[in-house]
């Protein structure tokens, strides 16, 4: 009769009964419940001061903690001339306390020194395969460091060396590896498709907004009247033309304006928090304001007297656009609720007969082409002030027209935007 595996754990010693009679579930023949204290020895590293190790690749790698491991691998920026705590080849390296715990990588490099936040999880046996050893405690990882209930996040040595595991024959180890990788591998490659398929549709919402602004989207029906002829009813006093100068002639029919020849704009009320008059009134801010919708997930009230709210507020139909951070992002406020905006976000309010819409999307095109960023005015940190708004040229078509592209637009993404859900899901 063969000997069963878990009578040659430790350091050789045969022995005849099982290490744990109270396993947490059945396992197949020929494996066994045990701990990683049974067969695994915890090196607990160094730190050094500076004037010990240095960045001339002078001496052995010496491996500080989480900035050393990225995708499970080791990164090696620092060298000492003398180690005094060493991980050897083929050990487990494990982030231990503080930023990072729990990024792990095996040690392909061979002798490196090794600081306090690091942890070489090392094998006293050949009947181990450490990277079994890693997908184990990669599995356990979450509750070994919630269940050391410590105000800095760590792996406390007793608990890592108290888990309990199933350990089965060394050669289905290896197999079990070999599984695992393979199906990280297809995982990874999907991911990477996933990657890959997300920019293919951000490049195309790019590509249908370019169509879109050029008037090559949809057909265009030379029986609606003339932008030039909407712009003169709005706006007598808008100069008209039909070329846009930084992109060229624009299509039949179609005119180049202003939005400050379409629609009134402002900037919102200036905070004051210590004001401690008037009624709580809620408020928008930019990180409030997405590309085309708003994030009410956090939303924020200060007091407001209410001629200030009247002047302040918004309405159903208004064009919201970020004044600072990601500069231009917009969005059309389309709730009938009591909300006013804070002075980082222009409200736009367009005239009738105008597609608060089309300029929201022009808005956008000029962003992904870099004309919004190019015009704003700061250095590190960029303002889209009055006169900058102001001062960009939009593509005016038609009234009918923008309602159709505005149509297409919206159906196109729209099936985009249900390709990425599933991707989430």
């Amino acid at each position: 009769m063969s000997i069963p595996f878990w009578c040659y754990l430790g350091y050789g010693i045969i022995s005849d009964t099982p290490p744990y009679e109270k396993m947490p579930f059945e396992v197949p023949q020929g494996w066994v419940w045990t701990t990683l204290g049974d067969y695994l020895e915890l090196i607990s590293g160094q730190d050094f001061p500076p004037e010990k190790y240095n960045n001339k690749q002078v001496g052995i790698p010496y491996v500080i903690g989480a900035s050393n491991i990225d995708n499970e691998q080791l990164i090696i920026n620092r060298w000492t001339e003398n180690p005094s705590v060493c991980s050897n080849y083929n050990d487990l390296l494990v982030v231990c306390k503080g930023a990072g715990v729990g990024k792990m990588a095996i040690n392909n490099i061979g002798k490196v020194h090794i600081a306090r936040q690091i942890q070489a999880v090392r094998t006293f046996t050949n009947c181990i395969n450490i990277y079994y050893i890693k997908a184990v405690i990669k599995n356990n990882i979450e509750n070994i460091i919630s269940n050391a209930n410590g105000l800095i996040p760590g792996l406390k040595r007793e608990l890592l060396l108290s888990l309990q595991i199933p350990l089965p024959p060394l050669n289905e180890q290896y197999r079990i590896v070999a599984e695992i990788e393979r199906w990280f591998a297809l995982i990874d490659h999907i991911e990477r498709g996933k990657t890959d398929l997300k920019t293919a549709i951000k490049q195309a919402k790019n590509k249908i907004l370019d169509l879109a602004i050029h008037g090559k989207l949809v057909s265009q029906d030379p029986n609606d009247e003339p932008a030039s002829e909407l712009l003169k009813r709005i706006n007598p006093k808008a100069e008209i033309t039909c070329d846009n100068g930084r992109y060229g002639k624009v299509p039949e029919g179609w005119c180049v304006c202003h939005i400050n020849d379409v629609s009134s704009s402002s900037l919102g009320k200036t905070l004051d928090k210590g004001k401690n008059i008037g009624s709580l009134k809620k408020y928008l801010c930019a990180l409030n304001v997405q590309w085309g919708y708003f994030d009410l997930s956090t939303i924020k009230q200060f007091r407001l007297e209410e001629n200030e709210f009247h002047r302040y507020s918004i309405r159903k139909g208004d064009l919201l656009v970020c004044e600072g951070g990601d500069v231009g992002r917009a969005a059309i406020w389309e709730s009938d609720g009591e909300f006013y905006y804070q002075n980082a976000l222009h409200r736009v309010r367009f005239r009738e007969n105008i597609s608060e819409k089309w300029f929201m999307y022009h808005l956008r095109y000029l962003k992904n082409i870099g004309l919004i960023d190019e015009a704003c005015k700061g250095v590190t940190i960029k303002h889209l002030t009055q006169n900058v708004l102001n001062s960009l040229y939009f593509n005016l078509p038609p009234l009918p027209e923008q309602r159709r592209i505005v149509a297409k637009i919206e159906e196109l993404f729209a099936q985009f935007d249900s390709i990425e859900a599933a991707l989430q899901a």
